[in-house]
Protein backbone atom coordinates (compact mmCIF):
# COMPACT_ATOMS: atom_id res chain seq x y z
CA UNK A 1 0.00 0.00 0.00
CA UNK A 2 2.97 2.45 0.23
CA UNK A 3 3.23 1.94 -3.42
CA UNK A 4 2.53 5.89 -4.88
CA UNK A 5 1.14 4.51 -8.41
CA UNK A 6 -1.55 2.11 -5.82
CA UNK A 7 -2.23 5.25 -3.78
CA UNK A 8 -3.09 7.34 -6.80
CA UNK A 9 -5.18 4.76 -8.71
CA UNK A 10 -7.36 4.17 -5.41
CA UNK A 11 -7.54 8.15 -5.38
CA UNK A 12 -8.70 7.86 -9.04
CA UNK A 13 -11.12 5.49 -8.33
CA UNK A 14 -12.41 7.42 -5.34
CA UNK A 15 -13.12 9.99 -6.97
CA UNK A 16 -14.84 8.25 -10.03
CA UNK A 17 -17.13 6.53 -7.36
CA UNK A 18 -17.98 9.41 -6.22
CA UNK A 19 -19.32 11.18 -9.00
CA UNK A 20 -21.00 8.42 -10.20
CA UNK A 21 -22.75 8.01 -7.09
CA UNK A 22 -23.82 11.98 -7.45
CA UNK A 23 -25.24 11.09 -11.03
CA UNK A 24 -27.21 8.40 -9.58
CA UNK A 25 -28.38 10.27 -6.74
CA UNK A 26 -29.15 13.43 -8.81
CA UNK A 27 -30.69 11.04 -11.66
CA UNK A 28 -33.02 9.59 -8.75
CA UNK A 29 -34.21 13.11 -7.27
CA UNK A 30 -34.60 14.87 -9.89
CA UNK A 31 -37.59 12.84 -11.68
CA UNK A 32 -39.14 12.90 -7.90
CA UNK A 33 -38.88 16.95 -7.77
CA UNK A 34 -40.05 16.84 -11.70
CA UNK A 35 -43.62 14.53 -10.27
CA UNK A 36 -43.35 16.88 -7.10
CA UNK A 37 -44.00 19.61 -9.38
CA UNK A 38 -46.73 18.25 -11.27
CA UNK A 39 -48.98 17.22 -8.02
CA UNK A 40 -48.35 21.33 -6.22
CA UNK A 41 -49.37 22.33 -10.03
CA UNK A 42 -52.68 20.04 -9.76
CA UNK A 43 -53.21 21.47 -6.27
CA UNK A 44 -53.06 24.94 -6.93
CA UNK A 45 -49.60 25.32 -4.93
CA UNK A 46 -48.17 27.09 -7.85
CA UNK A 47 -45.45 28.80 -5.69
CA UNK A 48 -43.97 26.03 -4.33
CA UNK A 49 -43.86 24.15 -8.08
CA UNK A 50 -42.33 27.67 -9.55
CA UNK A 51 -39.52 27.49 -6.58
CA UNK A 52 -38.63 23.82 -7.45
CA UNK A 53 -38.33 24.25 -11.24
CA UNK A 54 -36.35 27.79 -10.39
CA UNK A 55 -33.63 25.49 -8.13
CA UNK A 56 -33.44 23.25 -11.10
CA UNK A 57 -32.84 25.65 -13.69
CA UNK A 58 -30.42 27.65 -11.32
CA UNK A 59 -27.85 24.65 -11.50
CA UNK A 60 -29.15 23.37 -15.24
CA UNK A 61 -30.68 26.37 -17.17
CA UNK A 62 -30.46 23.78 -20.56
CA UNK A 63 -33.20 21.80 -18.67
CA UNK A 64 -36.00 22.64 -20.88
CA UNK A 65 -38.57 20.02 -18.95
CA UNK A 66 -38.00 21.74 -15.92
CA UNK A 67 -38.78 25.50 -18.45
CA UNK A 68 -41.87 23.63 -19.56
CA UNK A 69 -43.32 22.92 -16.00
CA UNK A 70 -42.44 26.50 -14.66
CA UNK A 71 -44.41 27.84 -18.24
CA UNK A 72 -47.33 25.71 -16.94
CA UNK A 73 -47.07 26.73 -13.07
CA UNK A 74 -46.74 30.19 -14.07
CA UNK A 75 -49.96 29.45 -16.61
CA UNK A 76 -51.90 28.27 -13.87
CA UNK A 77 -50.91 30.81 -11.43
CA UNK A 78 -52.28 33.54 -14.49
CA UNK A 79 -48.78 34.86 -15.03
CA UNK A 80 -49.21 34.58 -18.77
CA UNK A 81 -46.28 37.18 -19.67
CA UNK A 82 -43.74 34.80 -17.87
CA UNK A 83 -45.47 32.05 -18.89
CA UNK A 84 -45.02 32.82 -22.58
CA UNK A 85 -41.13 33.71 -22.16
CA UNK A 86 -40.65 30.29 -20.53
CA UNK A 87 -42.82 28.26 -23.31
CA UNK A 88 -41.21 30.12 -26.12
CA UNK A 89 -37.62 29.21 -24.44
CA UNK A 90 -38.94 25.32 -24.96
CA UNK A 91 -40.50 25.64 -27.95
CA UNK A 92 -37.15 26.95 -29.47
CA UNK A 93 -35.09 24.15 -27.71
CA UNK A 94 -36.49 21.01 -26.30
CA UNK A 95 -37.17 17.91 -27.90
CA UNK A 96 -40.81 17.11 -27.76
CA UNK A 97 -41.67 13.59 -26.39
CA UNK A 98 -44.57 12.00 -23.78
CA UNK A 99 -43.05 14.45 -20.99
CA UNK A 100 -43.65 17.77 -22.92
CA UNK A 101 -46.52 16.50 -25.62
CA UNK A 102 -46.74 19.00 -28.17
CA UNK A 103 -49.62 18.87 -29.13
CA UNK A 104 -50.89 20.77 -26.26
CA UNK A 105 -48.25 22.14 -25.63
CA UNK A 106 -48.40 24.02 -28.97
CA UNK A 107 -52.10 24.32 -28.58
CA UNK A 108 -51.29 26.34 -24.87
CA UNK A 109 -49.05 28.46 -26.54
CA UNK A 110 -50.53 29.86 -29.30
CA UNK A 111 -53.49 31.07 -27.03
CA UNK A 112 -50.96 32.80 -25.04
CA UNK A 113 -49.56 34.35 -28.47
CA UNK A 114 -52.80 35.80 -29.03
CA UNK A 115 -53.75 37.14 -25.63
CA UNK A 116 -50.49 39.21 -26.62
CA UNK A 117 -51.67 40.01 -29.91
CA UNK A 118 -48.89 38.32 -31.71
CA UNK A 119 -51.02 36.74 -34.20
CA UNK A 120 -47.80 35.97 -36.61
CA UNK A 121 -46.70 33.71 -33.95
CA UNK A 122 -50.05 32.57 -32.96
CA UNK A 123 -50.49 31.56 -36.92
CA UNK A 124 -47.30 29.38 -37.09
CA UNK A 125 -48.46 27.50 -34.49
CA UNK A 126 -51.81 26.81 -35.54
CA UNK A 127 -50.37 25.99 -38.89
CA UNK A 128 -48.17 23.31 -37.22
CA UNK A 129 -51.16 21.97 -35.41
CA UNK A 130 -52.76 21.30 -38.57
CA UNK A 131 -49.80 19.32 -39.69
CA UNK A 132 -50.08 17.39 -36.49
CA UNK A 133 -53.22 17.21 -36.16
CA UNK A 134 -54.68 17.24 -39.48
CA UNK A 135 -58.39 15.89 -38.73
CA UNK A 136 -58.70 18.66 -36.33
CA UNK A 137 -61.35 21.14 -37.75
CA UNK A 138 -60.34 23.55 -34.95
CA UNK A 139 -56.90 24.50 -36.34
CA UNK A 140 -58.38 24.86 -39.42
CA UNK A 141 -60.90 27.76 -38.25
CA UNK A 142 -58.32 29.53 -36.08
CA UNK A 143 -55.91 30.07 -38.84
CA UNK A 144 -58.95 31.49 -40.62
CA UNK A 145 -59.68 33.73 -38.33
CA UNK A 146 -56.08 35.11 -37.96
CA UNK A 147 -55.86 35.47 -41.82
CA UNK A 148 -59.66 37.10 -41.69
CA UNK A 149 -58.06 39.88 -39.15
CA UNK A 150 -55.30 40.47 -41.57
CA UNK A 151 -57.89 41.10 -44.68
CA UNK A 152 -56.87 38.03 -46.29
CA UNK A 153 -60.08 36.56 -47.13
CA UNK A 154 -59.71 34.38 -49.80
CA UNK A 155 -56.94 32.38 -47.46
CA UNK A 156 -59.20 32.84 -44.70
CA UNK A 157 -62.40 31.37 -46.79
CA UNK A 158 -59.63 28.08 -47.51
CA UNK A 159 -59.51 27.19 -43.91
CA UNK A 160 -62.64 28.15 -43.04
CA UNK A 161 -63.62 25.44 -45.77
CA UNK A 162 -61.65 22.82 -44.51
CA UNK A 163 -63.09 23.28 -41.22
CA UNK A 164 -66.30 22.75 -42.33
CA UNK A 165 -64.77 19.53 -44.20
CA UNK A 166 -63.47 18.01 -40.93
CA UNK A 167 -66.46 19.09 -39.29
CA UNK A 168 -69.69 19.63 -41.41
CA UNK A 169 -71.24 20.91 -37.87
CA UNK A 170 -68.36 23.42 -37.31
CA UNK A 171 -71.28 25.86 -36.28
CA UNK A 172 -68.13 29.52 -35.72
CA UNK A 173 -67.04 28.06 -39.24
CA UNK A 174 -70.02 28.29 -40.92
CA UNK A 175 -71.20 31.65 -39.31
CA UNK A 176 -67.54 33.48 -40.02
CA UNK A 177 -67.70 32.22 -43.71
CA UNK A 178 -71.30 33.43 -44.59
CA UNK A 179 -69.70 36.93 -43.62
CA UNK A 180 -66.86 36.50 -45.71
CA UNK A 181 -69.24 35.66 -48.28
CA UNK A 182 -71.41 38.26 -47.60
CA UNK A 183 -68.21 40.82 -47.88
CA UNK A 184 -67.56 39.30 -51.46
CA UNK A 185 -71.52 39.90 -52.41
CA UNK A 186 -72.48 36.26 -52.74
CA UNK A 187 -75.37 37.34 -51.01
CA UNK A 188 -77.13 33.84 -51.10
CA UNK A 189 -74.54 31.61 -50.46
CA UNK A 190 -73.66 34.12 -47.61
CA UNK A 191 -77.81 34.04 -45.84
CA UNK A 192 -77.11 30.12 -46.57
CA UNK A 193 -74.16 29.46 -43.90
CA UNK A 194 -75.44 32.27 -41.58
CA UNK A 195 -78.73 30.56 -41.79
CA UNK A 196 -77.15 27.14 -40.93
CA UNK A 197 -75.06 27.96 -38.28
CA UNK A 198 -78.37 29.67 -36.43
CA UNK A 199 -80.10 26.38 -36.92
CA UNK A 200 -77.54 24.08 -36.23
CA UNK A 201 -77.10 25.49 -32.74
CA UNK A 202 -79.30 28.34 -31.46
CA UNK A 203 -77.69 28.68 -28.36
CA UNK A 204 -73.90 29.43 -30.36
CA UNK A 205 -74.40 33.34 -29.83
CA UNK A 206 -71.38 33.89 -31.49
CA UNK A 207 -73.55 33.31 -34.90
CA UNK A 208 -75.78 36.38 -34.42
CA UNK A 209 -72.66 38.51 -34.40
CA UNK A 210 -71.83 37.52 -37.79
CA UNK A 211 -75.31 38.08 -38.24
CA UNK A 212 -75.52 41.60 -36.91
CA UNK A 213 -72.22 42.24 -38.64
CA UNK A 214 -74.08 41.17 -42.30
CA UNK A 215 -77.13 43.06 -41.08
CA UNK A 216 -75.44 46.76 -40.60
CA UNK A 217 -73.65 46.42 -43.60
CA UNK A 218 -76.43 46.14 -45.04
CA UNK A 219 -77.68 49.37 -43.08
CA UNK A 220 -80.11 47.54 -41.46
CA UNK A 221 -79.21 48.73 -37.96
CA UNK A 222 -82.28 48.16 -35.69
CA UNK A 223 -82.09 43.88 -37.03
CA UNK A 224 -78.36 44.47 -36.64
CA UNK A 225 -78.97 46.01 -32.84
CA UNK A 226 -81.04 43.00 -32.17
CA UNK A 227 -78.83 40.27 -33.29
CA UNK A 228 -75.66 41.42 -31.52
CA UNK A 229 -78.11 41.93 -28.44
CA UNK A 230 -78.12 38.07 -28.40
CA UNK A 231 -74.52 37.61 -29.42
CA UNK A 232 -73.81 39.81 -26.14
CA UNK A 233 -74.01 36.36 -24.06
CA UNK A 234 -71.03 34.88 -24.98
CA UNK A 235 -68.33 36.03 -23.25
CA UNK A 236 -65.33 36.00 -26.27
CA UNK A 237 -68.22 38.41 -28.11
CA UNK A 238 -69.25 40.54 -25.18
CA UNK A 239 -67.05 43.40 -26.08
CA UNK A 240 -67.26 43.48 -29.62
CA UNK A 241 -70.70 42.95 -29.37
CA UNK A 242 -71.15 46.24 -27.54
CA UNK A 243 -68.81 48.21 -29.62
CA UNK A 244 -71.28 47.16 -33.09
CA UNK A 245 -74.14 47.87 -31.27
CA UNK A 246 -72.54 51.25 -30.38
CA UNK A 247 -71.62 52.18 -34.17
CA UNK A 248 -74.92 51.19 -35.49
CA UNK A 249 -76.67 54.19 -33.10
CA UNK A 250 -74.23 56.55 -34.39
CA UNK A 251 -74.55 55.61 -37.52
CA UNK A 252 -78.46 56.26 -36.46
CA UNK A 253 -77.61 59.09 -35.13
CA UNK A 254 -78.87 58.12 -31.79
CA UNK A 255 -75.41 59.67 -29.88
CA UNK A 256 -76.95 58.94 -26.60
CA UNK A 257 -77.58 55.32 -26.97
CA UNK A 258 -74.19 55.18 -28.91
CA UNK A 259 -72.68 56.45 -25.47
CA UNK A 260 -74.30 54.07 -23.47
CA UNK A 261 -73.10 51.35 -25.30
CA UNK A 262 -69.34 52.37 -25.71
CA UNK A 263 -69.82 52.90 -21.85
CA UNK A 264 -70.61 49.74 -21.49
CA UNK A 265 -68.08 48.71 -23.85
CA UNK A 266 -64.97 50.21 -21.91
CA UNK A 267 -66.78 48.36 -18.77
CA UNK A 268 -66.54 44.78 -20.21
CA UNK A 269 -63.13 45.30 -20.72
CA UNK A 270 -59.97 42.54 -19.60
CA UNK A 271 -57.40 43.93 -21.17
CA UNK A 272 -56.81 47.34 -20.84
CA UNK A 273 -54.32 47.99 -23.66
CA UNK A 274 -56.37 45.44 -25.85
CA UNK A 275 -57.53 47.34 -29.43
CA UNK A 276 -61.56 46.49 -28.62
CA UNK A 277 -60.88 48.38 -25.20
CA UNK A 278 -59.13 51.43 -27.08
CA UNK A 279 -61.68 51.64 -29.90
CA UNK A 280 -64.13 51.47 -27.27
CA UNK A 281 -62.65 54.37 -25.32
CA UNK A 282 -62.14 56.32 -28.82
CA UNK A 283 -65.75 56.10 -29.63
CA UNK A 284 -66.87 57.40 -26.54
CA UNK A 285 -64.72 60.13 -26.65
CA UNK A 286 -66.17 60.82 -30.07
CA UNK A 287 -70.00 60.76 -28.77
CA UNK A 288 -68.51 63.43 -25.59
CA UNK A 289 -67.16 65.36 -28.27
CA UNK A 290 -70.16 65.53 -30.03
CA UNK A 291 -72.13 66.12 -26.96
CA UNK A 292 -69.39 69.06 -26.34
CA UNK A 293 -68.93 67.24 -22.79
CA UNK A 294 -64.78 68.19 -24.23
CA UNK A 295 -63.56 67.15 -20.53
CA UNK A 296 -64.70 63.69 -20.31
CA UNK A 297 -63.67 63.16 -23.79
CA UNK A 298 -60.12 64.66 -23.35
CA UNK A 299 -59.70 62.48 -20.15
CA UNK A 300 -60.46 59.16 -23.14
CA UNK A 301 -58.43 60.30 -25.14
CA UNK A 302 -55.90 60.78 -22.57
CA UNK A 303 -55.75 57.20 -21.36
CA UNK A 304 -55.41 55.84 -25.11
CA UNK A 305 -52.65 57.72 -25.58
CA UNK A 306 -51.01 56.56 -22.09
CA UNK A 307 -51.80 52.75 -23.86
CA UNK A 308 -50.51 53.87 -27.44
CA UNK A 309 -49.51 56.38 -28.80
CA UNK A 310 -50.29 56.37 -31.88
CA UNK A 311 -53.71 54.87 -31.86
CA UNK A 312 -55.66 56.76 -34.86
CA UNK A 313 -56.02 60.62 -34.40
CA UNK A 314 -55.75 60.86 -30.51
CA UNK A 315 -52.04 62.85 -30.58
CA UNK A 316 -54.47 65.09 -33.50
CA UNK A 317 -57.12 65.62 -31.01
CA UNK A 318 -55.46 66.43 -27.54
CA UNK A 319 -53.23 69.02 -29.48
CA UNK A 320 -56.39 70.55 -30.91
CA UNK A 321 -57.94 70.42 -27.53
CA UNK A 322 -54.71 71.65 -25.74
CA UNK A 323 -56.00 75.65 -25.79
CA UNK A 324 -59.37 74.74 -24.41
CA UNK A 325 -57.63 73.43 -21.39
CA UNK A 326 -56.47 77.02 -20.69
CA UNK A 327 -58.60 79.35 -23.01
CA UNK A 328 -62.03 79.62 -20.81
CA UNK A 329 -63.72 81.59 -23.78
CA UNK A 330 -63.16 79.11 -26.17
CA UNK A 331 -64.25 76.17 -23.61
CA UNK A 332 -66.99 78.24 -23.15
CA UNK A 333 -68.04 78.80 -26.56
CA UNK A 334 -68.05 74.70 -26.97
CA UNK A 335 -69.48 73.56 -24.02
CA UNK A 336 -72.29 75.97 -22.90
CA UNK A 337 -76.15 75.30 -23.40
CA UNK A 338 -77.41 76.15 -27.03
CA UNK A 339 -79.59 78.69 -24.97
CA UNK A 340 -76.19 80.16 -24.11
CA UNK A 341 -74.69 79.52 -27.14
CA UNK A 342 -77.02 81.97 -28.62
CA UNK A 343 -76.31 84.73 -26.53
CA UNK A 344 -72.36 84.17 -27.04
CA UNK A 345 -72.99 84.35 -30.55
CA UNK A 346 -74.71 87.84 -30.73
CA UNK A 347 -71.88 89.15 -28.58
CA UNK A 348 -69.90 88.02 -31.26
CA UNK A 349 -71.36 89.25 -34.13
CA UNK A 350 -71.71 93.08 -32.16
CA UNK A 351 -67.61 93.11 -30.80
CA UNK A 352 -66.59 91.19 -33.95
CA UNK A 353 -68.52 92.34 -36.84
CA UNK A 354 -70.72 95.05 -35.56
CA UNK A 355 -73.84 93.48 -36.46
CA UNK A 356 -77.11 92.81 -34.53
CA UNK A 357 -79.02 89.64 -35.44
CA UNK A 358 -82.07 89.81 -36.67
CA UNK A 359 -83.48 86.21 -37.30
CA UNK A 360 -81.82 83.55 -35.90
CA UNK A 361 -81.63 79.42 -36.26
CA UNK A 362 -80.77 77.29 -33.91
CA UNK A 363 -78.63 74.45 -35.33
CA UNK A 364 -77.81 70.98 -33.86
CA UNK A 365 -74.15 72.15 -35.08
CA UNK A 366 -74.48 76.07 -34.01
CA UNK A 367 -76.93 78.36 -35.07
CA UNK A 368 -77.32 80.76 -38.59
CA UNK A 369 -78.27 84.47 -38.44
CA UNK A 370 -79.77 87.02 -40.37
CA UNK A 371 -77.71 90.31 -39.23
CA UNK A 372 -77.99 94.46 -40.07
CA UNK A 373 -75.06 95.97 -39.94
CA UNK A 374 -75.02 98.53 -35.98
CA UNK A 375 -74.15 101.85 -37.41
CA UNK A 376 -74.31 105.10 -34.92
CA UNK A 377 -76.82 106.65 -38.09
CA UNK A 378 -79.22 104.00 -37.28
CA UNK A 379 -81.87 106.37 -36.78
CA UNK A 380 -81.51 107.20 -40.50
CA UNK A 381 -84.63 105.38 -42.28
CA UNK A 382 -82.08 103.77 -45.03
CA UNK A 383 -82.48 100.20 -46.07
CA UNK A 384 -79.65 98.25 -44.42
CA UNK A 385 -78.01 95.41 -45.81
CA UNK A 386 -78.28 91.94 -44.98
CA UNK A 387 -75.58 89.22 -43.67
CA UNK A 388 -75.78 85.92 -43.01
CA UNK A 389 -73.43 85.17 -39.93
CA UNK A 390 -73.19 81.26 -39.22
CA UNK A 391 -71.31 79.64 -35.94
CA UNK A 392 -70.41 75.99 -35.79
CA UNK A 393 -69.05 73.94 -32.83
CA UNK A 394 -69.09 70.78 -34.72
CA UNK A 395 -66.17 68.51 -34.11
CA UNK A 396 -65.28 67.90 -38.13
CA UNK A 397 -63.53 70.58 -40.42
CA UNK A 398 -65.90 72.12 -42.30
CA UNK A 399 -66.18 71.10 -45.84
CA UNK A 400 -66.34 72.83 -49.18
CA UNK A 401 -69.84 71.35 -50.06
CA UNK A 402 -71.38 73.39 -46.51
CA UNK A 403 -69.61 76.48 -47.59
CA UNK A 404 -71.67 75.88 -50.96
CA UNK A 405 -74.81 75.78 -49.21
CA UNK A 406 -73.76 79.00 -46.88
CA UNK A 407 -73.48 80.71 -50.15
CA UNK A 408 -76.55 79.84 -51.65
CA UNK A 409 -78.26 80.02 -48.25
CA UNK A 410 -76.84 83.55 -48.01
CA UNK A 411 -77.93 84.77 -52.29
CA UNK A 412 -81.59 83.26 -51.21
CA UNK A 413 -82.26 85.64 -48.40
CA UNK A 414 -80.77 88.34 -50.63
CA UNK A 415 -77.60 88.77 -48.34
CA UNK A 416 -74.71 91.11 -49.38
CA UNK A 417 -72.14 88.63 -48.11
CA UNK A 418 -71.97 85.40 -45.27
CA UNK A 419 -69.35 85.03 -42.42
CA UNK A 420 -68.57 81.99 -41.10
CA UNK A 421 -67.03 80.91 -37.67
CA UNK A 422 -66.43 77.22 -37.04
CA UNK A 423 -63.80 76.08 -34.08
CA UNK A 424 -63.18 73.19 -35.94
CA UNK A 425 -61.61 74.91 -38.90
CA UNK A 426 -62.34 74.58 -42.49
CA UNK A 427 -60.99 71.47 -44.80
CA UNK A 428 -57.92 73.08 -47.76
CA UNK A 429 -61.12 72.58 -50.28
CA UNK A 430 -63.28 74.76 -48.74
CA UNK A 431 -60.68 77.65 -47.94
CA UNK A 432 -60.20 77.35 -51.63
CA UNK A 433 -63.34 77.68 -52.76
CA UNK A 434 -64.36 80.50 -50.49
CA UNK A 435 -61.39 82.41 -52.29
CA UNK A 436 -62.70 85.22 -54.60
CA UNK A 437 -66.37 85.09 -53.20
CA UNK A 438 -68.65 86.88 -51.25
CA UNK A 439 -68.28 84.52 -48.17
CA UNK A 440 -65.26 85.06 -44.82
CA UNK A 441 -64.30 82.10 -42.95
CA UNK A 442 -63.26 82.49 -39.24
CA UNK A 443 -61.21 79.60 -38.07
CA UNK A 444 -60.38 79.04 -34.59
CA UNK A 445 -57.10 81.47 -33.84
CA UNK A 446 -59.28 84.53 -35.04
CA UNK A 447 -62.59 83.20 -32.96
CA UNK A 448 -60.64 83.43 -30.11
CA UNK A 449 -59.86 86.82 -30.53
CA UNK A 450 -63.44 87.90 -31.38
CA UNK A 451 -64.25 86.25 -28.01
CA UNK A 452 -62.16 87.95 -26.14
CA UNK A 453 -62.90 90.85 -27.60
CA UNK A 454 -66.52 90.52 -26.98
CA UNK A 455 -65.45 89.54 -22.99
CA UNK A 456 -66.55 86.09 -23.16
Amino acid sequence: MDNPVQLLVIAVLGVGVCFLAGFVIKSFLQPKKLDSMVRLIKQGKYSAAQKIAKAIIAKDSRNYLAHYYLGRAYLADKKNELALMEYKLVSQNAIFDKQIPEVDFRKQLSQLYIKFNQSEDALKEFLLLTKLEPTNAEHYFNCGKIYEQKSRGELALGFYQKAIKYNNRHVKAHAAMGLLLFRSKQYAEAKKEIDLAIKLSPETYSSYYYLGKILKENKDYPGAVNAFEKSLRDPEFRQRSLLERGSCYMMANSTDNALAEFDRAVKASKDESSAETLYARYFLAACYERNRDIDKAIEQWQIIYQHNHSFRDVSAKLTEYKDLQSNDSLKEFLTCSQDEFIEICKKVALAGFSMSAQKIDSKKWGCTMICTEQKSDDWMNVRKQLFLLAFSRDTDPIEDASIRQFLDQSKSQNCTKAIICASSGFTSSASGFAENRPIELIGKDKLQQILAKAGI
